[in-house]
């Protein structure tokens, strides 16, 4: 099994205290702004194993009666139909699935900010939508010279003509579909609308990474700027911090350069600034509730080599990844790792040249690597996932699980009235299939079963895989990479 290192339990009662007290520092209100995903942070599950997906979801869930969710989005992501990576929907779209799942669990969602707007059509016909679908919306407006001309932001013609958005709990979490929706501008414009109505508030920065009381150069960092690489985001010491209180603390380059813009903002509104260091505008517990670094330091390790092997296969595809390419070779020489670091690409290599056929690999959870290759029937990471199943239900090899008379009629249809001209089954078709086979089969059932275990695993294939496998797999949470090369020599691929 893999070894976690991370509590997640202490990690919840620890995060949620330390809100509660940051609120009370603000004197009852609270605007804080989310950055990183608040549902399936599967970022964060893989470099400190022990997170669950859900954890900051469920923090929150501890301060329910007092939070309030503002959504931010920015006109320009509305427009140019932006979409977020791993999920495949545009920035609009997220916005209403977010407000759908804060919902089903009981968070309330007050309203939704339109950031950085200028009259774009697009995003009006967004607004008139929330509207008609009975959430309210408001327009925050590009602002000249921002950030840097501090006497306009701060004034009537700055943040003074941003609708004020309506609020009525202590905390107010300010989160986004992606980066560069403009939360912070919310969270500060709000605090401008405040302090001219004569209420007390606050702001405060929750993100998970960099982790500011571990090294900068600690793995799980560095496997942050790894995520980062095409932001071109960087870890450094902070050194407002440091001069400050003569501790050394770890943040990123955004932040940095931005706290001086942000203080002086800060002084304009209140006379003051309540923060000395960008690390004291945070509120991240995560790096207290590390209890086996070694674990950690592992697990992110795998993380850094999953980034590059996946930013490899998108520049095979078309996408300019020149640059990130560089940045993430430059992280795995500074952690002295290498492409056969990652155990199941060695193992998806070594099958493929044994047996001439693209091959696949994955690690079980309890350390044994399982591989498949292309048969005539299956594709290599079809082949690969019935064997893992076999492996898990201890089923032996030579017993077929799906039997030739469901498989034909599948290849049938594929072939004769779908079209298409290979008759190997997917990862999709195998599992219908096998499911089908599982109502008669008792073997199929026993696999079938299994799946659930294969959650969490890491994988790995010799070629890169249709868009339909990588699909299933990320849906199985199976952290899947690929060589950067085709099975075939052909320019159009699915």
């Amino acid at each position: 099994m893999k070894k976690t290192g991370f509590d997640n339990e202490k990690y919840l009662n620890m995060q949620s205290e330390h809100i509660r007290s940051r609120i009370a520092q603000f004197g009852g209100k609270l605007y804080m702004e989310f950055g990183g995903k608040l549902f399936d942070d599967y970022h964060a599950s893989r470099v400190l194993p022990g997170f669950l997906p859900d954890s900051k979801l469920k923090m929150l869930l501890k301060l329910k009666e007092h939070a309030e969710i503002v959504i931010a989005v920015s006109a320009g992501a509305i427009d140019s139909n932006k979409r977020r990576g791993d999920i495949g929907i545009t920035y609009d779209m997220e916005v209403l699935r977010l407000i759908d799942l804060f919902r089903s669990v009981g968070l309330y969602v007050g309203s939704v900010v339109i950031t950085q707007y200028s009259g774009q059509k697009t995003a009006d016909a967004f607004i008139r939508r929330l509207e008609n679908l009975g959430i309210r919306a408001y327009r925050h407006y590009m602002i000249e010279g921002y950030p840097s001309n501090i006497p306009l932001i701060v004034s009537e013609d700055g943040y003074g003509k941003n609708d004020y958005v309506e609020t009525s709990r202590s905390l107010v979490v300010v989160t986004a579909p992606g980066p560069g929706s403009g939360k912070m501008a919310v969270c500060l414009s709000q605090l401008y609308h405040e302090h001219k109505r004569g209420i007390k508030a606050g702001y405060a920065k929750f993100e998970t990474f960099p982790i500011w009381n571990i090294p900068l150069k600690h793995p799980v960092n560095l496997a942050y700027e790894a995520a980062t690489a095409d932001l071109k985001d960087v870890n450094m010491i902070d050194p407002f911090h440091l001069e400050a209180y003569g501790e050394i603390t770890v943040n990123y380059n955004r932040d940095v350069e931005i706290f001086p813009v942000l203080k002086a903002i800060f002084n304009e509104i209140y006379g003051t600034c309540p923060y000395q260091s960008p690390t004291d505008m945070g509120v991240n517990m995560a790096g207290n509730c590390i209890f086996d670094d070694e674990a950690v330091k592992e697990a992110s390790r795998q993380e850094m080599l999953r980034r590059y092997y996946i930013a490899l296969c998108e520049q095979k595809k078309g996408a300019e990844k020149t640059d990130e390419i560089s940045k993430l070779k430059l992280l795995l020489n500074q952690q002295g790792l290498t492409m056969d670091d990652r155990l199941v690409a060695k193992a998806a290599r070594k099958k493929e040249e044994d047996t001439g056929e693209p091959a696949a690999a994955i690690e079980l959870p309890g350390g044994k690597i399982i591989t498949g290759r292309n048969q005539q029937l299956l594709g290599a990471a079809s082949a690969m996932l019935l064997n893992a199943l076999k492996e898990l239900a201890g089923i032996p090899d030579e017993i077929h699980l799906l039997a030739s008379a469901v498989i034909k009629p599948v290849q049938d249809l594929k072939v004769n009235y779908l079209g298409n001209q290979n008759p190997r089954l997917h990862t999709d078709e195998v599992l219908v299939a096998l499911s089908v086979s599982a109502a008669e089969d008792e073997n199929a059932r026993k696999a079938l079963a299994c799946l659930p275990m294969l959650k969490d695993c890491d994988a790995h294939c010799s070629v890169i895989l249709a868009q339909v496998d990588a699909d299933i797999f990320r849906r199985l949470h199976i952290n899947m990479t690929c060589e950067a090369k085709y099975q075939n020599n052909r320019l159009f691929h699915l």
